[in-house]
C-alpha cells in the first residue's frame, strides 16, 4: 500500500508539472471521481440503443474477439476511433453518416468490448484485423475513416490491403513516422505538451498508477485538446473511463503507443497509398497532416475543420460528417 501511493503520488506530479496553471482551472474536474450511473448506463447494449437504426456485434477474428457496431445503407463505411476513447466517439456523426452508408464502427484490439491480448498492436495487424473482420462479414471493398490511432490503422489498411480499399478518410492524426523521436521531451510552447506518448511507453507502470482512476488523463486531456469543453459530455467521459480504468484495458492501449517503433518501420515500407484520400484537421492539426501525408498518400485532399480541437468529429460533427459524406460521393 505504502508503494502504491508513493507512485499516486509521482503521477500527481507528473500532471501538476505538466501543467501547472491548467490543473488548479480544472481542479474539480481532476480531483473527483466521477459518480457512476448503474452498469447497464454504461453497456454497450444500452449505448447503441440510444442510436436508431444500430445494432451490436462481436466477431471471432484470428483468436480476437472484435467488437463493432452496424447501421445503415448503402455502400460501407468502416470508422476507427483512437485513445482514449471508443467506437462511442462517433456518436453524433453515425445517425448522419448512416443515412447514406453502411457503418461498421469498430472497437479495433485492445479498444472497449473487443479483446486485449497481450501484443499485435502494430497498425500493419490490427490493419490486418480489419481486413479479416471484413472478409468474415461477406465485403469485399470499403472506405474507411480513422481518428487518432484509428487514423493510423485507417492508413495501414488503405496501404497494406489497397484491393479492400475504396476510400480513406484521416481524422486529424497521421500514421506514426520518424518525426516521432524528435518530439521534445520539454514543452517548447506548442498548445498542448504530447507528454503521454513517452509515458504510454512504459510498461506495467501505467496500470499501477493508473488502475480506477484513469479518468484522471482523459478528463486533463479532453479539457486541454477542446475549444468547446462541453463537446464531450459528463456522460461520455464516463462512458469512456468505463472502458479505460481497469488494468489490462491501460495495458492494451499503452500497446499502441508502444508499437511505434514498428509502425514507424512499417511506413517506411509500405506501397504508397492510392486510394482517394481524405484528411480532415482541426486548425492546429493541419499544418502537420500536410506536412506528414503527402509522404505516404497519393491524392490526398485536405480540409480544416474550423472552431475545433483534436476531437473534430464531437466539437463538430455536421462539419465532419458533411465533408465526409460529400467526399465520398465524388469520383
Amino acid at each position: 500500500m505504502k508503494i502504491k501511493n508513493q507512485l499516486t503520488t509521482v503521477l500527481l506530479l507528473i500532471l501538476m508539472l505538466t501543467s501547472t496553471k491548467g490543473i488548479s482551472q480544472n481542479k474539480r474536474s481532476m480531483n473527483s471521481t466521477p459518480t457512476l450511473p448503474q452498469k447497464e448506463q454504461y453497456d454497450d447494449e444500452h449505448l447503441v440503443s440510444l442510436l436508431s437504426g444500430f445494432t451490436n456485434h462481436y466477431q471471432d477474428v484470428d483468436g480476437t474477439r472484435i467488437h463493432y457496431v452496424e447501421g445503415g445503407e448503402g455502400s460501407p463505411l468502416i470508422l476507427l476511433a483512437g485513445w482514449p476513447q471508443t467506437w462511442w466517439s462517433f456518436h453524433k456523426i453515425m445517425p448522419i453518416l448512416a443515412k447514406h452508408h453502411r457503418l461498421i464502427v469498430v472497437d479495433f484490439r485492445g479498444m472497449g468490448s473487443s479483446s486485449k491480448p497481450i501484443e499485435g498492436y502494430s497498425k500493419k495487424n490490427m490493419a490486418g484485423d480489419i481486413a479479416s473482420l471484413i472478409k468474415k462479414m461477406g465485403l469485399d471493398k470499403v472506405s474507411i475513416a480513422g481518428h487518432d490511432i484509428g487514423a493510423g490503422i485507417a492508413i495501414s489498411f488503405a496501404g497494406h490491403f489497397p484491393v479492400h480499399t475504396d476510400k480513406l478518410i484521416v481524422l486529424d492524426t497521421p500514421h506514426p513516422e520518424e518525426s516521432l523521436y524528435k518530439l521534445p521531451m520539454l514543452p517548447i510552447g506548442m498548445p498542448v505538451h504530447p507528454w503521454w506518448v513517452a509515458f504510454n511507453q512504459v510498461k506495467e507502470l501505467p496500470e499501477l498508477l493508473l488502475e480506477g482512476r484513469f479518468h484522471l488523463v482523459q478528463s486533463w486531456v479532453f479539457d486541454r485538446m477542446l475549444v468547446n469543453k462541453k463537446s464531450i459530455t459528463d456522460f461520455d467521459r464516463k462512458v469512456y473511463a468505463k472502458a479505460y480504468e481497469t488494468e489490462d484495458a491501460i495495458m492494451s492501449s499503452n500497446g499502441w503507443y508502444q508499437a511505434f517503433p514498428e509502425d514507424i518501420e512499417d511506413i517506411k515500407k509500405m506501397k504508397m497509398v492510392e486510394a482517394p484520400s481524405l484528411a480532415l484537421g482541426s486548425s492546429a492539426g493541419l499544418t502537420m497532416l500536410e506536412t506528414s501525408l503527402a509522404g505516404y498518400i497519393k491524392d490526398i485532399q485536405l480540409r480544416e475543420i474550423k472552431n475545433s480541437g483534436h476531437f473534430i468529429q464531437e466539437e463538430q460533427p455536421e462539419k465532419v460528417a458533411s465533408s465526409i459524406l460529400e467526399f465520398l460521393i465524388s469520383k
